[in-house]
């Protein structure tokens, strides 16, 4: 006898957020700012919503900013990363089909001292350090772009 399932349907909201690739110093030499964000105690790439009214550009200068304490200048768009997620909400158990704009950003000013409360700890690490320490497997690649762009320039 066949096992039937039972099938639950699920508010599904967009949501987009930008974030940057920040590097200071030589091709041969390259710093990333990566941060810690807790509970999670994860590293990651710096990024958030884009708000109503704002570019992904700018919300990705505006996150970099917040987060890291880092002034930056984007220097081209690196890719857009899409995944699904399933969150608790007030309204109930929501799915979101979430689109991350990354760009490759250069280091204007600033210190990774100077990062918001959401963020436990930003740091500057060797290309490798990033590679080996960011959570997320789409953000390693996101990284191994941005460097092979780096070549490039």
């Amino acid at each position: 006898m066949a096992k039937s399932s039972k099938t639950s349907s699920f508010r599904t909201v967009q949501q987009a957020s930008a974030g940057g690739v920040v590097c200071r110093g030589a091709k041969s030499n390259v710093e990333l700012a990566i941060i810690r964000v807790l509970p999670e105690d994860r590293w990651q790439l710096p990024k958030g919503i884009v708000d109503e009214g704002e570019t992904p550009e700018i919300a990705a200068l505006r996150e970099v900013r917040e987060e890291t304490g880092l002034t930056a200048e984007i220097m081209q768009p690196i890719e857009t990363i899409e995944y699904w997620y399933f969150a608790n909400t007030a309204s109930g158990r929501v799915r979101y089909h979430k689109f991350v704009h990354f760009y490759l950003m250069k280091f204007i000013s600033g210190s990774v001292d100077d990062h918001d409360h959401e963020v436990a700890e930003a740091r500057w690490v060797s290309s490798d350090d990033a590679l080996s320490m960011l959570a997320f497997k789409s953000e390693r690649a996101t990284v191994s772009k941005a460097l092979e762009m780096l070549d490039a320039t």
